[in-house]
């Protein structure tokens, strides 16, 4: 039996996360301020925004056992097995300790075929980790990367404090779904989590899944969010919604980095191009989800783009990267601390051969893990944009 004390959740206890609703229920973490999420009429980036990919529970105890209780809003798609659980990472003193899910919560079955969607609301559950020492320790609990998750309650054994503020070089990166984590086994498995790790920092994940399009509200809040170091990962989602043409695309990242460059003007600011992508290499978008084999677990994207419209503007991933290599190459002359990134340098060729993408677009646990490993290497290391001063 233990003697436990609640500790409400509050902003001061969270990493990771732009800002904090309070809920009915508790308390919900956004990556996504209040005046972005103000501009947003769709449903995939509400949803994206909500979901606390790199966002954890920060503080330092003495407990030997804590719980939390958490409201999940989990997805489940129509034809398709079920989904496994968000799983929760356990972190003491920088070393993982443990992990677990929290069942039940909220379930929007999603029918991919007809694109609806429908709401179930369901019960809150708790995550439990004990057996941890009685020394005084600085306790993470990442969140899901993929779980829309209210914090309800903090229980433990032991007192709570706020940890003391880390002292590491605080790195924001924003992308797409494979930014967001994809198909990673965990919150700290995120290639971006992987490469904070490993390059000692800390980590605001703005990968937005399906919603890296150069939104003016997202340049925003990465313009006036406190950083030491940005990157910006541009390119799949353009493509696979065929959101814009090449006309439109140069202009509009000029003014994505303008934005960021208002209040970051000297912070190392790293473009990163698309990882390989085959069905998108040469062919535009759109690109669409075929349901056909989901009864058997597996989903895969198809493009409905033609090589040809490349001669009318349509963009593909090739485009994309010559124009962003080039437009970095025409601003550095005044902006020293822009640097440019060949997506293909995390997922290339031979990583496509060796490790082809499940579902032709995003990459796997496995591909999370080396992406993560080649950006800490390539950026973080000594002769890295990043490297350490």
């Amino acid at each position: 039996m233990h003697d436990w004390i609640t500790t409400p959740v509050t902003a001061d206890l969270l990493r990771g996360a732009l800002d904090v609703e309070r809920t009915e229920h508790g308390v919900l973490p956004h990556r996504l301020p209040a005046r972005a999420r103000a501009q947003n009429t769709d449903e995939q980036l509400a949803m994206a925004e909500s979901q606390p990919a790199g966002v954890r529970l920060v503080f330092r105890t003495r407990a030997t056992a804590l719980e939390l209780d958490a409201l999940p809003t989990k997805r489940t798609y129509v034809g398709a097995p079920p989904r496994p659980d968000g799983v929760y990472d356990l972190v003491v003193d920088g070393r993982p300790a443990g992990q677990g899910s929290v069942l039940g919560g909220n379930v929007i079955t999603v029918d991919m075929a007809e694109g609806t969607s429908e709401v179930r609301p369901g019960p809150h559950g708790t995550v439990r980790f004990d057996g941890l020492s009685g020394e005084v320790k600085d306790v993470e609990i990442w969140l899901p990367h993929n779980e829309t998750t209210e914090l309800i309650a903090l229980r433990t054994d032991a007192p709570v404090e706020s940890a003391p503020p880390a002292d590491r070089r605080v790195w924001l990166h924003h992308g797409s779904s494979i930014s967001h984590g994809s198909d990673a086994a965990s919150p700290r498995n995120t290639w971006p989590a992987v490469a904070a790790t490993l390059g000692g920092v800390e980590l605001i994940n703005l990968g937005l899944a399906g919603s890296a399009l150069l939104d003016p509200f997202t340049a925003r809040a990465v313009r006036d969010t406190p950083a030491d170091l940005i990157s910006i990962k541009i390119g799949i989602n353009i493509v696979n919604h065929d959101v814009m043409r090449l006309r439109a695309f140069g202009p509009a990242v000029h003014g994505f980095l303008d934005t960021i460059r208002e209040g970051h003007p000297d912070t190392p600011l790293l473009v990163v191009s698309p990882i390989l992508c085959p069905i998108h290499e040469d062919t535009p978008g759109p690109s669409f989800p075929d349901v056909g084999e989901l009864g058997e677990g597996r989903l895969r994207f198809r493009t409905l783009g033609d090589p040809a419209e490349r001669a009318s503007g349509k963009l593909t991933l090739q485009v994309i990267r010559e124009e962003l290599a080039r437009i970095v190459k025409q601003r550095t002359p005044e902006d020293p601390n822009l640097h440019y990134l060949d997506g293909r340098e995390l997922y290339g060729e031979s990583d496509s051969a060796e490790l082809p993408l499940p579902d032709d677009l995003h990459p796997d646990a496995a591909t999370h893990r080396r992406m993560g490993e080649r950006f800490a290497g390539v950026t973080f290391g000594a002769d890295g944009v990043f490297g350490s001063d």
